[in-house]
């Protein structure tokens, strides 16, 4: 039996990497969740990464936010070097992009650091993202920032 079904793969990626993502947050922002949940939590943020990865319009900054997000949600779990190793990642992509995202990653990073007990270099990398902020034009994304900054204290 033949089916002549027709698939958009295209829409399929544009439609699952911000989907993915939005579940994922919303699962950050739960105040209480299951084992399954924060399991769920991590393999949204992977999808919506793998989705991004497959659309013609994905960028470093995209890609810097996913990572940002998987950096997040492990630090949200207690998974220091994850959390570590994404917030690098998530830097790598942000390096040539705006004053914001390279604050998030370092703030990622920062926040990487807490987790671990590192507190001088949470407080380094912190003053790091501060100094992005500074330079962040729009004045709604650098309060954003900063308000996550100041929950790292």
């Amino acid at each position: 039996m033949s089916h002549d079904v027709t698939f958009d793969v295209a829409a399929a990626h544009r439609f699952f990497a911000a989907d993915c993502f939005n579940r994922a947050w919303d699962l950050i922002e739960k105040p209480e969740r299951t084992p399954e949940e924060d399991r769920l939590m991590i393999a949204l943020n992977q999808a919506s990464i793998y989705h991004w990865q497959h659309r013609p319009d994905c960028t470093n900054i995209r890609l810097s936010v996913g990572y940002w997000q998987a950096s997040r949600i492990h630090a949200l779990l207690g998974n220091a070097l994850d959390a570590r190793r994404y917030a690098e990642v998530s830097l790598a992509y942000a390096t040539n992009t705006e004053p914001f995202y390279r604050g998030y990653a370092f703030e990622a990073l920062a926040r990487a650091e807490m987790i671990a007990g590192n507190a001088g270099l949470a407080a380094e990398l912190a003053a790091k993202a501060r100094a992005e902020a500074e330079r962040v034009e729009q004045q709604h994304e650098r309060e954003l920032l900063l308000a996550d900054l100041k929950s790292l204290q």
